[in-house]
């Protein structure tokens, strides 16, 4: 028979031992949620931060957005498609790391996929023109030629806006892709980089596709591909002689 002096530090140790087993249990679950969170952001899913006014109407400034790299991954990087890429080198200024406690923990949090990146090197435009396409702008109208094809943009680009503010004839490079703002008189784009590669962002540098807007409610929405970049005439014009157009103004 266990005498009351004994049962006493028994109970202790059995609820000790509980408590050990319940933060070990809340340390795994804890650490696998990070690890999954980590090769998510890494293979699968990452968040952004929307800095600029150059994707509106499609993207509002401060918009958290979701790119999905499987996507990319995959299948590639299509015509107008809403892609997150890198900076290639001296299209955005350089942004000063922000230093202390503060900027180690949004440097983890970010990391891990809790906070969307805003590392100030990365960009978001509309991928026009793929390897091969001849990007021509612009005809009479003021629109964007496509491989002869001209491009019907108003389902994206932003109401109101031009896009004849730099005129250009360019064949987009090999494992590149030629990208524009929506925000078309408010977008340092590809057509502003020409003497560089053509204006051409690498495939390489494109870390995801846009696939929806998550923040804040009243912007939630689907990111999809216009139809106007659907139209066969634009592979079928792939690559043949199409006319130079005539000098515009802006």
């Amino acid at each position: 028979m266990t005498s009351d002096s004994s049962a006493a530090p028994e109970a202790a140790r059995h609820a000790e031992a509980r408590k050990g087993g319940m933060l070990r249990e809340v340390g795994i679950i804890v650490g696998s949620a990070l690890v999954l969170s980590i090769l998510v952001r890494t293979f699968l899913l990452q968040a952004f931060y929307v800095p600029s006014e150059s994707m509106e109407d499609t993207l509002q400034i401060s918009d958290r957005i979701i790119a999905s790299k499987i996507n990319t991954k995959i299948s590639g990087v299509h015509r107008g498609d809403v892609v997150v890429f890198k900076d290639p080198g001296g299209w955005l200024p350089d942004v000063p790391e922000q230093k202390g406690f503060a900027g180690l923990v949004r440097e983890a949090f970010t990391f891990v996929g809790l906070l969307p990146s805003n590392s100030g090197q990365d960009l978001v435009k509309r991928v026009i023109g793929v390897e091969g396409d001849r990007v021509q702008c612009c005809n009479q109208k003021g629109q964007i030629v496509l491989n002869g094809v001209a491009l019907d943009e108003d389902q994206y680009v932003k109401p109101g806006d031009l896009t004849n503010q730099v005129n250009f004839d360019v064949t987009v490079p090999a494992g590149s892709v030629f990208v524009m703002g929506d925000n078309r008189s408010n977008s340092r784009d590809s057509r502003y980089h020409l003497e560089d590669n053509s204006g051409g962002v690498p495939v390489d540098n494109v870390v995801g596709k846009v696939v929806v807007i998550v923040w804040p409610l009243a912007n939630i929405k689907t990111i999809g591909t216009p139809t106007d970049f659907q139209d066969p005439a634009i592979d079928a014009g792939r690559g043949k002689p199409v006319p130079t157009l005539p000098a515009t103004t802006g």
